[in-house]
């Protein structure tokens, strides 16, 4: 048994199709200003909003890749948790976010291979109704058994 894994960690024994968990995060023009000097992506659409005010958006809009973070966190954190270990996402960004928009990240487990360690999960994050962003994540998620 792995007595060193964290409360809330969801291990492959404990999962089932299904399950979902999320978390909301209202995206600010810090966590914007921050997301750009990490990536060192400066783009004006994100950071000027006079250059952003002539674009398709007509407004900043926040990274889509800090959005994405946002699935990050609840894999990471909730489900499976920690432990987990991405193994590959697929994101399709349906629509802009903006400073001061509330986001809804949510995972979904879609499948489980319990002999690899495998778990399928749908991910999306949506503003009020709107989908902004979706996709799939595999990941090897932590067990009770060693290897």
């Amino acid at each position: 048994m792995l007595d060193n894994l964290p409360r809330g960690t969801i291990v492959i024994e404990d999962l089932e199709i299904g399950m979902t968990r999320y978390l909301h995060k209202q995206i600010t023009d810090q966590d914007i200003q921050m997301f750009a000097q990490v990536s060192t992506d400066h783009n004006p659409v994100h950071l000027d909003d006079s250059y952003a005010r002539d674009t398709i958006f007509e407004g900043r809009i926040a990274h889509g890749m800090l959005t994405a973070g946002l699935i990050s966190a609840v894999i990471g954190e909730q489900l499976p948790g920690h432990g987990t270990v991405y193994l590959g996402q697929t994101l399709k960004f349906m629509a802009p976010v903006r400073p001061g928009d509330m986001v809804r990240a949510e995972v979904t487990v879609d499948s489980i291979d319990h002999v690899k360690r495998r778990v399928a999960l749908a991910t999306r994050c949506l503003v009020g109704d709107t989908v902004v962003l979706k996709g799939e994540a595999v990941v090897l998620a932590p067990s009770r058994k060693f290897d």
